[in-house]
């Protein structure tokens, strides 16, 4: 065996810092200045002036440009669209948003499977978001009789109507007791496009027995050629993603891709993902994509049930 020469070792000292070249700190460029800080609230004082006091910095700055944006768009009658998750109606949004559709200033509503299980239930019985953990070790999880056998039917009607429209038209000539609070039945009320975009299986009413997996299909391509209609609108719209981390950006994506392959001109929008955490779908598939070479993307971070109050009423006060 050849024995290896030891390798020199390098020597290394400490590097003088005399002679560095240094700048009057009043000739850099900062990106932080003093007039952005916040400003003390006043006790007692009106939303605006909340919202004004808070730093013109980062996030906060983000939320007054998509509150901007969302007017700017509203005022020269060009469509703002919200796609959406159903934690959004299970942490208590739905009125806030039914008050946009009312007001006009929201366009269409999409949304995932999961979402008109907690809309008509809420709408039925006032309560929903049963307590899977004590229910799944018994089967009994999702086994709520009416949820699976009124949606089901409802969808089963007139498959080609659409999903959203069929269930919101459901709640809407019912009486249930606080149908006032549907997304679904406010849609259909106000002539709003609902779209719904199943994924079958991954909701409760795909267990039931009166689940029609060809009428759910029907109507959930119904819903999506009918969300790329409203996409192909968005020519320097607005489109927000609310609490949905794969199936909508998934979704939006396919639909812009198919608009602008038919030829619409969908360029310079606004777009905009709101979530608890980021993830690597909405910020490619909503921020980023969609908006490169011209328009803006948007992440604003942070629970629902704080931050799209805060854009509610930031876009209100501007109104």
């Amino acid at each position: 065996m050849v024995k290896k020469k030891a390798a020199k070792k390098k020597a290394f000292k400490p590097i003088s810092l005399t002679g560095i070249k240094t700048y009057s700190i009043k000739k850099r460029k900062s990106k932080v200045s003093v007039d952005d800080f916040a400003s003390l609230p006043k006790k007692g004082g009106t939303v605006a002036e909340l919202l004004d006091s808070m730093p013109r910095i980062l996030a906060a700055e983000s939320l007054r440009a998509v509150a901007n944006a969302v007017v700017k768009a509203h005022k020269a009658g060009q469509t703002v669209s919200l796609g959406m998750g159903a934690h959004v109606i299970k942490v208590g949004l739905a009125p806030l948003i039914i008050d946009l559709m009312e007001r006009g200033i929201i366009d269409s509503v999409a949304m995932n499977g999961a979402c008109v299980v907690h809309d008509f239930e809420a709408a039925y019985v006032g309560c929903t978001s049963e307590d899977v953990d004590s229910e799944i070790g018994g089967g009994t999880f999702g086994m709520a009789e009416e949820t699976g056998k009124l949606l089901n039917r409802a969808i089963k009607k007139d498959p080609e109507k659409g999903l959203g429209r069929s269930v919101g038209e459901m709640i809407l000539k019912s009486r249930f007791e606080y149908k006032h609070l549907s997304l679904l039945g406010a849609a259909a009320r106000c002539e709003v496009p609902a779209t719904v975009h199943v994924a079958l299986g991954t909701d409760i009413l795909h267990i039931h027995p009166q689940m029609d997996a060809a009428a759910t299909g029907v109507a959930s391509m119904e819903d999506f050629k009918l969300f790329a209609s409203v996409v192909s609108t968005l020519d320097k719209g607005v489109y927000i993603n609310l609490g949905s981390a794969v199936l909508m950006p998934e979704i939006f994506l396919k639909a812009l891709t198919l608009v602008r392959n038919k030829g619409f001109k969908v360029a310079g929008l606004t777009t905009v993902n709101m979530d608890f955490i980021q993830h690597y779908r909405p910020a490619t598939n909503v921020v980023r994509r969609p908006t490169q070479g011209s328009g803006k993307g948007y992440a604003l971070t942070g629970h629902h049930e704080i931050m799209f109050p805060l854009l509610y009423a930031a876009i209100i006060e501007q109104l």
